[in-house]
């Protein structure tokens, strides 16, 4: 409440001056342009990069529990969220489901050998809260479920690659949604209790933990315009309602950690946020305003509490708090941290995971306030350039100096954290898609992690390592099986779900050998043409 009634005052003339627009009026809170340089010059932009990544550098690649394991009724396994959506029907293409997907349940030893062939050091995966806890409490410990994912970490280790395991990847138990859900502040108490259960069950062995993949999506998706499970549509409140709560609970699930497990089990743990990197549409002040609200909302809406001060990115608190006045509501549709909070929240992390794919362009918008939702309330209008090379997903262009820029924006806001880029990847593209031979896919993942390297190269960027999304070809939510991201082709019409290494397979084996591009004598400084 303090938050939103220190700005009351300001508004008394300003927001019921006739003659002034609801543009003007939130313009009138930030006026001035932003510290960071969003036009900056990226030395060698256009340039290729010659040199090799930092000794110990992490390379891995990536999968989740709904997306390839199936047996979604097996051996005591619950029901959970994307169980029922997908079962609903008309809410996915084809009406595709993960009742087997890539059937990794029955042939994880095959992913397995797929790891040991690429030579990767570490597979992030993520655990099936359902598969552990029949109904997502600790009254019904799946012992089958435990022992399943026993068996996938000894064998990880047993070839020489570290699990980075994910507690949570969009699959919450069903049951729980029953009781609200992320909507529920008991949510918290659930999530915490299942967190300790796996660091109790796997701990020994798990040295790099993330407690929740892409809190936007689980938040905007879920609980604000319903298109991804379990469907909610509360536009207006339920995405900062849920938000809120998953924060708490990540902040939870880390002290518990900190205080119970950190001292003998001697791992990290941390969050995975997404973003795409948001650049002014002009050098207009408005649209470079615009876009850093953009970044504000997308990444510092999870970013700012965990690695900044425990509390909301101040632009995000003005805009949210003045359109709910604006509305009629006399409390800001965005929740507060207590000051308690605030200190429990800050500082929960041991590194910043962070997914990459894809940049959009921002100019200002005025949305008005008929229609509240987060969407609205950034007042900026979104688009790509048509000349962007495409990918099989309409969201996704290749644009590769975007993981540069936002690798710098991490490191200017939050001061240069331990980087560990959790996703990055690209769909086959139409003329790819079905085919071994992926020279998309090796195009885009030669030059967005080339830019990871100029990031820490030539932008002194703390990067510690890179997840590939993904081993294989899954099932990609709401577009079911029709986009493939894999590394691996995989047969979804044939019972045995075999799985056949593409093009890429080749060049991210040869890549984790060099643990880069090497410089060699005749490159002189280390750049030249690919």
């Amino acid at each position: 409440m303090a938050t939103y009634l220190k700005y009351s005052f300001l508004w008394l003339f300003i927001l019921f001056h006739p003659k002034i627009s609801l543009l003007e009026k939130l313009q009138s809170l930030r006026h001035q342009s932003p510290a960071f340089n969003y036009h900056q010059e990226l030395p060698l932009k256009d340039d290729f990069l010659w040199d090799a990544f930092p000794s110990g550098f992490l390379w891995g690649t990536a999968t989740s529990a709904y997306q390839i394991e199936g047996g979604w009724n097996l051996d005591g396994k619950g029901v959970n969220i994307w169980d029922t959506f997908c079962h609903k029907g008309g809410k996915i293409t084809n009406n595709d489901t993960g009742d087997v997907a890539c059937d990794t349940y029955h042939r994880f030893k095959e992913d397995i050998n797929m790891l040991r062939n690429l030579e990767v050091k570490t597979y992030r995966f993520s655990l099936s809260w359902s598969r552990l806890l029949s109904n997502g409490t600790l009254a019904t410990v799946n012992t089958p479920g435990v022992q399943f994912y026993k068996n996938l970490i000894d064998g990880l280790l047993a070839t020489g690659i570290q699990p980075m395991v994910s507690l949570y990847h969009w699959d919450l138990p069903q049951p729980l949604e029953d009781l609200g859900g992320w909507l529920n502040p008991d949510i918290i108490r659930y999530f915490n209790d299942y967190a300790r259960f796996c660091f109790q069950q796997f701990g020994d062995r798990v040295k790099y933990w993330i407690t929740f993949n892409e809190p936007l999506v689980i938040t905007l998706g879920g609980y604000g315009s319903g298109f991804m499970a379990p469907g909610v549509q509360q536009p207006a409140e339920g995405s900062y309602k849920a938000a809120h709560n998953l924060i708490r609970a990540h902040a939870e699930a880390w002290h518990t950690y900190d205080k119970e497990f950190r001292g003998s089990q001697k791992g990290k743990v941390s969050i995975t946020l997404s973003s795409d990197w948001c650049e002014p549409f002009t050098t207009k002040l408005e649209d470079v305003l615009a876009a850093n609200r953009a970044m504000e909302f997308m990444l510092g809406w999870f970013a700012q509490p965990i690695y900044g001060d425990g509390d909301y990115p101040d632009v995000m608190k003005e805009y949210v708090g003045i359109k709910s006045k604006m509305e009629g509501r006399n409390v800001s549709r965005l929740p507060e941290f207590t000051k308690a909070e605030k200190k429990k929240i800050s500082g929960t992390f041991d590194f910043f995971g962070i997914n990459h794919y894809t940049t959009d362009l921002i100019e200002n918008h005025d949305r008005g306030i008929s229609h509240p939702s987060w969407d609205n309330d950034q007042n900026i209008a979104s688009h790509q350039n048509s000349s962007w090379p495409p990918s099989g997903s309409s969201w996704l262009r290749e644009v590769p100096w975007g993981m540069r820029k936002l690798l710098i924006w991490i490191k200017y806001k939050y001061g240069n954290p331990d980087v560990i880029v959790t996703e990055n990847g690209v769909s086959d593209d139409d003329e790819h898609r079905g085919s071994l031979l992926d020279t998309q896919r090796i195009r885009y993942l030669t030059n967005y992690i080339n830019n990871v390297l100029k990031a820490i190269k030539l932008d002194g960027c703390s990067v510690a390592g890179y997840t590939l999304w993904s081993l294989m070809d899954n099932f990609e939510w709401t577009s079911g099986f029709t986009e493939t991201f894999g590394l691996h082709r995989v047969n979804f019409t044939d019972p045995l779900r075999p799985r056949n290494a593409k093009a890429s397979v080749a060049f991210y084996r040869q890549l984790i050998r060099n643990n880069g591009w090497p410089r060699s004598a005749d490159q002189g400084q280390g750049l030249g043409d690919l």
